[in-house]
């Protein structure tokens, strides 16, 4: 989870020793800085015990049927996107104040603020932090969220172990020789040969929507655990809800995020695996099977009331 390239806090590894300036210097794709050394440049949460991304092995998420359908607010509105960036590690969307969601068994609303992705280099290398039963897909999406009580200030936040809550989108190859599609993700990856280099951010033109981003995707189906940011400073403070069906884009639409962006000007790497390893494994809940057969057996009582009372009519 792309959260902060530089993360404002003060690190002092010892009381008395050197601390280093206001913000942590942290890669993805240099032996001094990349994911391996977090625990020593960020050592507060970096190396701490409820750390992200994990593997998620289905047939261990315990049934909770506290865990709801979700609201969406503005989630349809085509000009909620206002922004899209190049970080120097990732693409990040901001989001218009107002975007919101709420349910899911979470303490209170969230405000959505920005959006952003992890990938691998083109769809044949995966690049997605969480993995399912071992399966890594080819990209994924975050929509990182901070209690509406927190009115935006993500400082806050990072301090509430539950503070902010992500909602992380697995992307995959679409079926067939298909190209441009969907027609949304063709908009959002048009912006990408205006931020090649680190830094530079264009405004989104209004035309689409954030549920058209989300196409496909059965919203009522995921996977919760409690983890932290996948970036320095590791903050443990998110709610993690990991949808389990994927978000179904053409190939060469995924393939422009390895072969377009660049960590920093024209003359370093193209932006390639942006992404944390598999840390330690955590308590995984997931819907309730009961709730879920409670819905099913409620909607064929309602089939089998209108056929009978259809026969009775006839």
């Amino acid at each position: 989870m792309e959260w902060f390239k530089v993360v404002a806090f003060v690190v002092c590894v010892l009381p008395t020793a050197h601390c280093a300036s206001d913000s942590i210097a942290w890669c993805y794709h240099l032996p001094s800085c990349n994911d391996t050394t977090w625990p020593r440049i960020s050592p507060q949460y970096c190396s701490g015990s409820r750390q992200s991304p994990i593997n998620i092995v289905s047939a261990s998420a315990t049934p909770n049927d506290k865990l709801t359908e979700f609201t969406f607010f503005k989630y349809d509105n085509t000009s909620a996107m206002t922004s899209i960036e190049n970080t120097g590690d990732t693409v990040k969307v901001t989001l218009k104040s107002g975007v919101k969601i709420s349910g899911g068994d979470l303490s209170e609303q969230y405000d959505s603020l920005q959006f952003h992705l992890h990938w691998g280099n083109g769809s044949s290398v995966p690049g997605a932090e969480h993995t399912v039963d071992g399966k890594r897909y080819p990209m994924e999406l975050h929509i990182v969220n901070s209690k509406s009580s927190y009115n935006g200030n993500t400082s806050l936040a990072v301090k509430d172990s539950t503070g902010l809550a992500a909602l992380g989108f697995f992307i995959e190859v679409m079926p067939g020789n298909s190209t441009g599609q969907p027609q949304s993700w063709r908009n959002l990856t048009s912006y990408l040969a205006n931020i090649t280099q680190k830094g530079q951010k264009v405004s989104i033109a209004a035309g689409f929507s954030l549920d058209d981003l989300l196409v496909g995707v059965d919203r009522t189906k995921y996977y919760r655990y409690l983890g932290s940011l996948t970036t320095p400073a590791c903050n443990e403070a998110v709610v993690w809800t990991v949808f389990k069906e994927p978000i179904k884009v053409s190939k060469d639409l995924i393939d422009l995020f390895s072969t377009t962006l660049h960590f920093n000007d024209s003359m370093s790497p193209l932006m390639t695996n942006v992404y944390r390893s598999l840390q330690p494994a955590q308590k995984v809940w997931t819907q309730s099977i009961k709730a879920s057969a409670s819905t099913t057996c409620f909607s064929l009582g309602l089939l089998l009331l209108s056929l009978t009372l259809g026969w009775s009519w006839s």
